[in-house]
């Protein structure tokens, strides 16, 4: 069996889910991560439905050897990284190298060069490129992920930042997942199409708090900082320029209301109803 799609972030969260989904219902895929040696036996116990190769953000001209042959890869965006972008656009490059067809791409909500979250902006470059290439595409923009929320909050169970009173409709793993699985077994009916993917409500971080507090039994509650005390508070972990503005930047992002639209993306994909952070929270 002979695959024809490509799946990155195989170790991860949603690369993962979207690998084992498929595997689950038939379908041959090619895996693709930084050591494909740790997917040897299970592509062994695959009768024939699996492969794997070496994908490395850092190494494009390898990575293009390792996408000959697909007709469409799923894109995980690449890690948090100063070099994010570069690497990305240089995933883009590989891609049409490889002579693949189609990519459906984890982008995020309300991508612009202007967007607040710095990631929103290295999101939209990367769509940009992958316009421009000409290659058939669906863009999964991704709100923050519910499942990361509860991780907002300190030792101290206090979600502290610069987000005001602004609302995020954050949305499940599981739910992202799922709807790239959608996308992947019908691309054609999604060419060219972009997702605003997020969960059910759109939430306050005192709603978050709240909840949190209601389902895990233990006291959270948030505190709104300035931008500067933002600054001042995560300066004892010493982080790199861009990453400082990238972890401010997820709270005014909140503020700004640019996170704040819910959609029916996730429904309209999958055909159920997007998971709740109660929801979240009571599966783990």
């Amino acid at each position: 069996m002979t695959s024809t799609i490509g799946i990155t972030g195989v170790t991860g969260h949603i690369g993962g889910a979207v690998s084992r989904a498929l595997e689950e219902k038939g379908v041959a895929h090619r895996l693709l991560g930084r050591n494909p040696q740790r997917f040897d036996e299970r592509v062994a116990a695959s009768a024939g439905l699996l492969d794997s190769a070496p994908l490395d953000f850092a190494d494009p001209e390898q990575t293009a050897e390792s996408m000959t042959g697909l007709d469409t890869v799923f894109l995980v965006s690449a890690a948090e990284t100063a070099e994010r972008e570069a690497q990305q656009l240089a995933m883009v490059e590989a891609l049409t190298k490889a002579g693949v067809k189609r990519v459906v791409y984890t982008s995020f909500a309300s991508p612009s060069p202007k967007a607040t979250f710095t990631f929103a902006r290295t999101h939209y470059a990367t769509e940009q490129a992958i316009e421009r290439a000409g290659l058939e595409h669906t863009f999964l923009r991704d709100n923050f992920y519910l499942d990361v929320l509860p991780l907002f909050a300190g030792e101290d169970r206090v979600l502290r930042g610069p987000a005001g009173d602004g609302h995020v409709s954050a949305v499940a793993r599981a739910d992202v997942a799922d709807a790239a699985v959608a996308v992947l077994l019908d691309p054609q009916t999604h060419s060219r199409g972009a997702y605003t993917l997020t969960g059910p409500e759109s939430l306050t971080m005192t709603e978050v708090a709240e909840i949190l507090t209601r389902v895990t039994g233990q006291t959270y509650r948030y505190e709104a900082e300035t931008i500067d005390a933002a600054h001042e508070s995560r300066a004892v972990l010493d982080p790199e320029p861009w990453e400082m503005e990238a972890w401010v930047s997820t709270y005014t992002a909140i503020a700004s209301g640019e996170l704040a639209e819910v959609t029916d993306d996730v429904r309209e994909l999958t055909g159920h109803a997007p998971l709740s952070l109660e929801d979240v929270l009571r599966r783990h």
